[in-house]
């Protein structure tokens, strides 16, 4: 399904803060893990859903000794988006998921049943779907609270990293955009955006260089469109942010 990423992992990595673009639905298959989440800190057992907003910082970390397995399907912003704009027309506003984990088991079993929808190419596949996503979007759906507002400095000192994040600037660039001192504007940043400009620059250009291997770029080519100074620093911070290699990511996309 065009937008969608579907992703099996066996694990017992202990993911830093990071985020994605992506909205990411899935189960955790066996073993646990604790993580942060925009809801604060949380635990997934064994048919636990866990689900991830784009942007959303977060991080994992497997409790005990074995590892985790889960299945995740990851959508672009524009599939969920119409998907939403289905199930409640005429409610304009965004969506985003309210439950870093939910534990219904109906919930776990139409996620499996979509994970294999989405991974089989079976006749009538791309009705059943449509039908599982819109099933389990409008299943988890539910009325959240209004996000802290970002301060008008910090928005404009984020849009200057999403804008162009593969160019370098400085935290006194930041700064003047946001009106405030360096040190001022590195507290209020982390506190809003739950990053440091820093941390904030590299997963912009982390997500930069996921999408441009998607489209099929090299990754030494990659790296370098992304603003990394190296094919080396890229795949560190690919493989801390997503758990596997940049190589490894591109071979099974093909």
């Amino acid at each position: 399904m065009a937008g969608v990423q579907a992703v099996v992992a066996r694990s017992d990595h202990h993911f830093a803060r990071h985020t994605h673009d992506q909205f990411g639905i899935g189960v955790i298959v066996s073993g646990a893990q604790k993580s942060a989440s925009g809801r604060g800190p949380v635990e997934a057992g064994p048919g636990d859903v866990i689900t991830v907003n784009p942007g959303e910082v977060h991080d994992g970390a497997p409790i005990g000794d074995e590892g985790r397995v889960w299945q995740m399907l990851y959508f672009d912003p524009d599939v969920i988006a119409g998907a939403v704009a289905d199930i409640r027309p005429g409610r304009p506003g965004d969506f985003e998921f309210a439950d870093p984990v939910l534990r219904q088991s109906p919930h776990a079993s139409v996620m499996r049943q979509l994970f294999a929808a989405m991974t089989t190419e079976q006749t009538g596949a791309a009705l059943h779907r449509q039908e599982l996503l819109l099933k389990l979007l409008a299943e988890v759906m539910r009325e959240t609270r209004a996000p802290a507002s970002v301060p008008l400095g910090i928005r404009a000192a984020r849009q200057r990293i999403d804008d162009d994040p593969a160019t370098e600037i400085t935290l006194a660039d930041l700064a003047n955009l946001a009106g405030l001192s360096q040190f001022r504007l590195l507290r209020a940043f982390d506190r809003a955006m739950g990053l440091t400009p820093h941390a904030y620059l590299l997963q912009r250009r982390i997500h930069l260089t996921r999408r441009l291997i998607a489209n099929g770029m090299g990754l030494a080519e990659a790296a370098s469109a992304s603003g990394f100074s190296d094919q080396s620093h890229m795949t560190r911070i690919f493989r801390r942010s997503f758990g596997l290699s940049p190589g490894l990511y591109a071979r099974a996309l093909r």
